[in-house]
């Protein structure tokens, strides 16, 4: 039987409501991410997490939010952590992959695991492994882009599922979907 993950990407305080790079509509993605884990049968399921320490040019004091951002999700503070109504379901997670901490980084596959220290590809493929992913989480033109990119370039049977993500904008959203069906994503709703 083919085995599937589900990537859940950047739920963080910063990224929603009150937080430092707030996306709106962060909170309610928090809920409906954690209900939907709670009903779903993956074969493993991973988060994503920004994990800023020194991340250089990411951050600058006149961001242009393309390149350069406010800082946020900086390790060890209250911003860097789960929404909070993801901890109801936070020991699903079989791992939770870190990135950016020296520079900028977008996909879940620039991070490594702090459980396994393994790359997300190699924890898919081998430690695993599966065929599919579905991803979800914040935010749909950004980061959760990025990270279903990356796993369709790579290989893997990529969904993303539209209804669980968040946008930063309607019209950087339509271009990513965009991008994401020219790559082979498929998009599609969570199925409930």
């Amino acid at each position: 039987m083919q085995g599937s993950a589900l990537v859940v990407v950047d739920i963080q305080q910063d990224f929603c409501e009150g937080g430092a790079l707030a996306v709106a509509g962060g909170s309610q993605i928090a809920r409906d991410v954690a209900r939907f884990i709670a009903a779903s049968a993956y074969t493993t399921y991973v988060a994503t997490k920004d994990f800023h320490v020194k991340p250089g040019a990411h951050f600058a004091e006149e961001p242009d939010f393309v390149d350069t951002w406010p800082p946020h999700c900086v390790a060890g503070t209250t911003g860097c952590h789960f929404h909070p109504d993801l901890y109801p379901v936070i020991d699903m997670f079989d791992d939770i992959f870190l990135k950016g901490e020296y520079e900028a980084a977008y996909s879940g596959f620039d991070g490594r695991g702090a459980l396994s220290s393994a790359p997300l590809e190699t924890f898919l493929r081998q430690l695993i492994p599966v065929q599919t992913v579905d991803i979800c989480g914040i935010a749909t033109d950004y980061c959760v882009r990025a990270t279903a990119l990356d796993a369709a370039k790579l290989g893997f049977q990529t969904r993303v599922l539209l209804d669980l993500t968040a946008a930063v904008s309607s019209e950087t959203a339509v271009k990513a979907i965009r991008d994401l069906e020219d790559a082979g994503v498929r998009i599609e709703h969570a199925p409930y």
